[in-house]
């Protein structure tokens, strides 16, 4: 699950997805992510249904949300662009 806005930035830096791509493919605005983004290592404040719109095309670009203890992400294999 999508936890911190480090892990947020580490999964789009990871599948190299622009803010404002991922921003489009969550269909939400690119200011929202900036702004999730800029948690740092604090907790997403964000709504469930955001965090869960932008977790959800992380996903789909070949992203895998990893929280055993800590958060983390990784790539599952090939991005399914």
């Amino acid at each position: 699950m999508l936890v911190t806005g480090n892990q947020l930035k580490a999964a789009r830096a990871l599948s190299g997805i622009e803010q404002a791509d991922l921003a489009t493919r969550a269909d939400l605005h690119v200011n929202t992510i900036r702004k999730m983004e800029a948690k740092g290592p604090a907790e997403i404040t964000s709504g469930a249904d955001v965090v869960r719109r932008v977790q959800c095309a992380l996903e789909a670009a070949g992203v895998e949300f990893l929280n055993h203890g800590r958060p983390g992400v990784r790539l599952r294999g090939e991005p399914q662009t």
